[in-house]
């Protein structure tokens, strides 16, 4: 039973790795769309707000985040087509076409009992529903995704090849799995609203616990924050707190405010008057910007020493990211799964980031990234923020997490970023293929003997790949053999039974696209 869990699980990171992948990309690009259209920015470098600056700007600021924004579909064709041990492109097709389902089906469930909600000032912002492609569904975050993308790679393989006669012959292959996927996601997506209900229920005692409970409920706002991100139900939790009563309100003559955010926004047109103890409620970002360096550096310096270039590679845009903007869902989702244990630990230390910043006095600008962060707060002055002792305290929290996150990576033996285990008698890949006989081969003799070294055509179960690993499932282990495989320069092999894996680093999507049409043509 252990080793099926272990399977099953190493088998849903390998699939989760896939849309991953392009996020570090998405990251780098994204960089050059907020230097464009940062206010603060743009203020200091004048020529950057002509007109086709600021179009290239937002054309690669909007259309990148319109890919973070949604994630959810992202995973759900990722994970299918990467879970399919053949015909690929049409389970990603049927685990799409399942997603569109799921969101109709949903949408016309909360139109017919009557809970579509209302577009207030701030559209759908806190009341727990969301508009995901153009239709206004439950909001699940990722969550929903992540199990169509699961279920609808089970089911194709499953029944990806069965077969009818007759009039039902028009079920048979590749058709079967869409029928029978066509069913779950409108039956998910209809009761939905009904455990959404008690969800809600949930989440009201939750937030009134949260305001009556001083410290205790400011740390498990900070917790929930944080640790719900992957489900997307942190916004039930701060937006009751950031544009209700529940987070406070402020009397200013005949008006009446109500909402942390609101109320900060209020007082920082007030000189000389300190900030409402419910500002914060505002400062949960603490926890998207400076962490995030920490761990960042943790996953390099526990990169494996073959994979760390590699590895610096991929977080550095996504570190950028999160210092610039305190956009944090590519770095979170690389590790959540692959590290669940890291990411609860962040959590509670959250938690208690936020206790500490009330304790110690800092109601500074926590929110939109280091520039934004120093401009605020230098607008409004040490006496009203004390900044300062919010910066001291971020660099101390960025050296805590890297220190903490290296001490569990390594004693745990956790599988973050570049940490792919290499067999030690992996042979000489580093060398072998040189020299004048490798010059002489045909294009096509490498790849050839690469698939002879995996057992032939016939032995290849599935073939998939990571950031720097080949993955080969074959049907028997004992066909492999390393010595043709190392006829292509490699850093290693990894054999677990019929599961191998070969590094060869960021050219592994080259290569496994030759292996695949090698594959075709045998």
């Amino acid at each position: 039973m252990k080793e099926k869990m272990k399977s099953v699980l190493e088998r849903f990171s390998k699939a989760i790795v896939q849309p991953l992948m392009y996020l570090s990309v998405a990251g780098t690009v994204l960089i050059l769309g907020i230097l464009l259209t940062n206010g603060s920015i743009t203020a200091k470098i004048p020529f950057l707000q002509a007109a086709p600056f600021q179009l290239v700007g937002k054309l690669i600021y909007n259309c990148l985040m319109f890919l973070i924004n949604n994630l959810s579909v992202i995973f759900c064709v990722g994970i299918a087509g990467a879970l399919a041990k053949k015909n690929k492109g049409h389970a990603s097709l049927i685990a799409l076409m399942s997603y569109f389902l799921f969101l109709n089906a949903n949408n016309i469930t909360l139109s017919f009992i009557g809970r579509l909600a209302e577009m207030g000032p701030l559209g759908l912002y806190g009341t727990g529903q969301s508009t995901v492609l153009g239709i206004q569904v439950l909001d699940m975050g990722v969550f929903s995704g992540i199990t169509l993308g699961c279920l609808t790679g089970y089911v194709f393989n499953k029944y990806g090849e069965k077969q009818f006669k007759g009039y039902f012959s028009m079920f048979s292959g590749v058709r079967f799995p869409f029928f029978l996927r066509s069913f779950f996601p409108c039956f998910w997506a209809s009761a939905r609203p009904t455990y959404g209900r008690w969800f809600s229920g949930g989440i009201s005692a939750l937030t009134d616990l949260i305001k009556s409970s001083g410290n205790v409920g400011l740390y498990i706002y900070g917790l929930l924050n944080k640790l719900l991100v992957p489900t997307g139900l942190h916004h039930l939790v701060y937006a009751p707190f950031q544009f209700t009563d529940v987070g406070g309100t402020l009397v200013l003559g005949d008006q009446i405010i109500s909402g942390a955010y609101p109320i900060r926004v209020a007082e920082m047109n007030m000189p000389g008057v300190p900030f409402s103890p419910s500002t914060y409620y505002n400062s949960y970002t603490f926890n998207n910007l400076f962490p995030y360096i920490g761990i960042g550096l943790a996953f390099i310096t526990t990169a494996r020493k073959e994979n760390r270039e590699n590895t610096k590679a991929v977080m550095f845009p996504l570190m950028l990211a999160a210092i610039l903007s305190a956009i944090t869902e590519p770095m979170d989702f690389l590790f959540v799964f692959a590290a669940p244990l890291l990411f609860v630990v962040h959590s509670l230390i959250s938690g208690g980031m936020l206790v500490l910043l009330k304790v110690l006095s800092i109601p500074a600008s926590t929110s939109g990234g280091i520039v934004n962060i120093m401009i605020s707060n230098l607008a409004l002055g040490v006496e009203k923020t004390n900044w300062p002792l919010l910066l001291l305290l971020g660099a101390v929290t960025a050296v805590g997490y890297y220190f903490l996150f290296v001490f569990l990576i390594k004693k745990l033996n956790l599988k973050t970023p570049g940490r792919e285990l290499i067999a030690e008698d992996a042979g000489s890949g580093e060398t072998a293929g040189s020299g004048d006989s490798a010059a002489s081969q045909s294009k096509d003799e490498p790849i050839r003997t690469l698939i002879e070294g995996l057992g032939g055509k016939a032995n290849i179960e599935s073939l998939d790949n990571c950031f720097t690993r080949l993955r080969v499932v074959v049907k028997d282990g004992s066909l492999i053999r390393d010595d043709l495989i190392n006829t292509m320069k490699n850093s290693g092999i990894k054999k677990n039974g019929t599961d191998i894996q070969i590094v060869f680093g960021m050219q592994v999507p080259a290569v496994k696209s030759q292996v695949e049409d090698m594959l075709e043509r045998m």
